[in-house]
């Protein structure tokens, strides 16, 4: 099975040799939702600070 290619994989090649302008676009949209700058010392400290203790059992509500 080392010879697959699925159909939709077949179709995202092919469509992405038509329209080289959206790997562009498939950039932008990554460094939006995934890429993050490297936090500062300072933004650790802040967010280790403002972390909330998790009780022992979740759904105990005292």
């Amino acid at each position: 099975m080392s010879g697959y290619e699925s159909e939709h994989t077949k179709f995202i090649r092919e469509w992405m040799k038509q329209h080289p302008e959206e790997l562009l676009e498939q950039k932008k949209g990554r460094a939006l939702w995934w890429d993050k700058p490297p936090r500062t010392p300072d933004e650790i400290k802040r967010s280790e600070a403002a972390q909330v203790p998790v009780k022992a059992y979740y759904y105990d509500i005292n």
